[in-house]
């Protein structure tokens, strides 16, 4: 598995954005409302917070940055020097800085101002300190343009690195371009380099991964390396440099005898001899390529002494072809086997090893005299062996064993009995003492009969194991406070039961109880009872909402001379006569209070007036005459106003249900008592209905500048 993953790095916002990011989240997640009215405390804790805020949102955000992106001291050193060769070690350690030294600055501008909010005297002064503690550290933020914008390079180029493990088994190939090194990557693993007739075309790492002997392999691929000096070297050919320089691997060097790379082979072995010391404690495998094209064996004979000058002690020469596939596994083995035995060799010659031989210790026991001690095996054991009940089975000899309390089985034959007498007929023997076991299968067996444990209890007279153990509550014995005639009670209880019974149960067949009532009152009364039934039946038939509703202003009302209606004073004292009821008195008061209700409807005018149509035209008219005498036109329709609303709020007040109670009917002293009690209950009732409180974001209507500045002179601005 890789010990570095940069895909996982998240990405680094521009200064813009990460400015509002910053405000935005401050303005969503702190209370938006303040009002000069509220105590000093409250308004320097309100801006207080919003500072605060804003500098932690700013130190996670660039905390995050210096956190996810790797320190160049931490790290590999293959990572750290490609990071060196990819991005300039000095640049990004530089624009790591500067976040950092961003991030500081944020921390005290937010710590100088909180500072001075604590001695804010007014909400505009703390205001005005908020403004400016935000503003500079934003203009901080956004000072760091450049660097922002090149650690988001950087993360992007890291986070398309290949997942290198510099730890583990690795094959190398090296060489210089179009040598056949991507060719032979793709023959043994399943990775897809590109390749191509023109130099150059693999411009940064490869890493695939095959498997071998059961462990799984990293092979990388690197780019072409061309034979000048270190210094004019561009970047594709030092990231192959820096993998040779530091990773523990097996190097397979590519020479392409045929030549059809570009490059003559006397080119070939000079590149090879300028990085000859990066192959130092390293498995090196000089791979002769494209012998399909020019075989090793018609090779001249010059360029063949080169190659083999080549070889040394720890360097070995193999022959392959990518297009035939001739010698490519066998080239893969050898790598993998030197690599192995390497890593062995490392291992056993360490200092670990001397750990691990030093906690061990290895026995060879001597005899201490010259006695034979032959194998003593106890006689009962001999026993048991010869019966079958001890020792290992085999097809000559088989235990056996009493079946007492198993199911049958094909197997059984019935004769269970052991020649010690020990199977189940003498387990049947009535002398024989019985376990637990077999009275379960006497009983029932598993899960019907239960041991009684009370023959185990250890008490001091063993008769009392099996009394009965009282009930005691409260410290009392339960047996103490039975009643000796409990039975004969019940007895007389059950009598009164069944007595009681039998008289229900002749009621529902029709016998007539004992009545005291004569024959037309017991008619009339099954007549109630029937109209009643009747009457509960139909309202269930007519519960349902199948048939239009009528208001209450015209339900039972009359209808023509033939149907006086529901509400006919007639009419209900025979429907109540029917039910058993005396109406009498209902439709007397009924007839009183409609009578009051009337006269407390009309108005005090209405009630001292004559009703006469003649009286009241007479009396409007004076009155008119006499109230428009001498005013003008406005005037007379502003009485006229003032009347038709005089008499519509006569009209509501007689309509009104309820009239203004006095303050000490409601237990309150005066009428400032109730204010302040409707205040508190509109105050309380802002927490059940949602109203809004400072914690809550409010976007009131904001005065437009450009509406409300400049000339205010008549004629001169239209919008005010």
């Amino acid at each position: 598995m890789p010990v570095y993953n940069f895909k996982k790095m998240s990405p680094v916002p521009a200064a813009p954005d990460l400015v509002d990011i910053v405000l935005m989240r401050t303005q969503r997640k702190t209370p938006t409302v303040i009002h000069p009215g509220y105590k000093i405390q409250r308004i320097r804790a309100f801006y207080m917070r919003k500072i605060k805020f804003t500098q932690q949102t700013i130190q996670e955000r660039l905390g995050a940055i210096l956190t996810e992106f790797p320190r160049l001291n931490d790290i590999h050193p293959f990572y750290a020097d490609l990071c060196n060769t990819l991005y300039d070690r000095d640049h990004y350690k530089l624009a790591l800085g500067q976040i950092n030294t961003a991030r500081s600055l944020c921390d005290s501008i937010a710590r100088d101002m909180i500072r001075m909010v604590k001695y804010g005297d007014s909400l505009y002064r703390c205001k005005c300190l908020k403004r400016a503690a935000l503003g500079r550290m934003c203009t901080v933020l956004k000072r760091q343009k450049a660097s922002l914008a090149y650690l988001e390079e950087v993360r992007k180029h890291m986070s398309r690195l290949p997942a290198l493990d510099p730890n583990t088994r690795t094959l190398l190939m090296c060489g210089l371009p179009n040598v056949g090194k991507s060719s032979f990557m793709n023959k043994i693993t399943r990775a897809n380099v590109d390749v191509q007739p023109y130099a150059f075309t693999t411009k940064s790492l490869f890493v695939g991964h095959c498997d071998y002997r059961y462990l799984r392999w990293q092979v990388i691929d690197t780019p072409g390396i061309l034979d000048h000096s270190l210094e004019e070297r561009n970047t594709i050919e030092m990231q192959a440099i820096t993998a040779l320089a530091h990773l523990t691997c097996s190097v397979l060097y590519f020479v392409d005898i045929s030549e059809q790379c570009g490059y003559p082979l006397e080119q070939q072995i000079s590149l090879f001899q300028s990085i000859k010391p990066l192959f130092a404690n390293k498995q090196l495998i000089i791979v002769v390529n494209k012998i399909d094209a020019q075989p090793w064996e018609t090779l001249d004979a010059d360029k063949k002494a080169m190659v083999e000058d080549l070889i040394d002690g720890q360097t070995t020469l193999m022959q392959m072809s990518n297009l035939s596939e001739e010698g490519v596994s066998e080239v893969k083995a050898a790598a993998c086997d030197k690599l192995l035995a390497a890593r062995v060799e490392s291992r056993v010659s360490g200092k670990k090893i001397e750990g691990v031989m030093n906690r061990l210790q290895v026995f060879a026991p001597t005899p201490r005299d010259g006695r034979t001690r032959d194998v003593c095996i106890p006689e009962s054991v001999q026993k048991a062996r010869e019966a079958g009940t001890l020792g290992p089975t085999d097809e000559e000899r088989k235990p056996k064993r009493s079946r007492s309390g198993y199911a049958v089985t094909k197997d059984d034959d019935g004769t269970d009995a052991l020649p010690d007498g020990t199977g189940d007929e003498a387990m049947g023997d009535a002398t024989a003492k019985k376990t637990a076991r077999d009275f379960m299968w006497e009983n029932g067996g598993p899960g019907v009969w239960a041991p009684d444990y009370r023959e185990i209890y250890d008490l001091k007279d063993e008769e009392w194991r099996f009394d009965a153990i009282p009930q005691i509550i409260d410290g009392k014995n339960v047996a103490d406070y039975v009643d000796p005639d409990i039975d004969a009670k019940l007895a007389r209880l059950e009598e009164e039961e069944a007595q009681l019974i039998e008289e229900q149960a002749a009621a529902v067949m029709g016998e007539d109880p004992e009545s005291d009532l004569e024959e037309e009152e017991s008619a009339a009364i099954e007549a109630i009872r029937d109209r009643k039934a009747i009457a509960r039946s139909t309202r269930v038939k007519n519960s349902g909402q199948n048939k239009p509703v009528q208001s209450r202003a015209i339900r039972g009302r009359s209808r023509d001379k033939h149907d006086a209606g529901s509400r006919d004073a007639a009419e209900v004292k025979r429907k109540m006569d029917q039910y058993g009821i005396d109406a009498s008195k209902m439709i007397e008061s009924a007839t009183a209070q409609r009578g009051r209700k009337r006269d407390r409807s009309l108005g005090p005018s209405a009630r001292g007036r004559s009703r006469t149509r003649g009286g009241d035209n007479g009396g409007s008219d004076a009155e008119m005459e006499i109230s428009t005498e001498g005013m003008s036109t406005k005037e007379v329709k502003k009485i006229r106003k003032e009347k038709k609303q005089s008499a519509k709020r006569e009209m509501s007040l007689a309509r009104s249900h309820s009239r203004p109670r006095d303050p000490s009917s409601v237990g309150l002293k005066d009428e400032a008592a109730e204010r302040v009690a409707k205040k508190l209950d509109k105050m309380g009732r802002k927490q059940w209905f949602g109203g809004s409180g400072e914690g809550d974001q409010t976007k009131a209507v904001h005065l437009v500048k450009w509406m409300n500045t400049g000339k205010k002179r008549n004629g001169t601005h239209y919008c005010r």
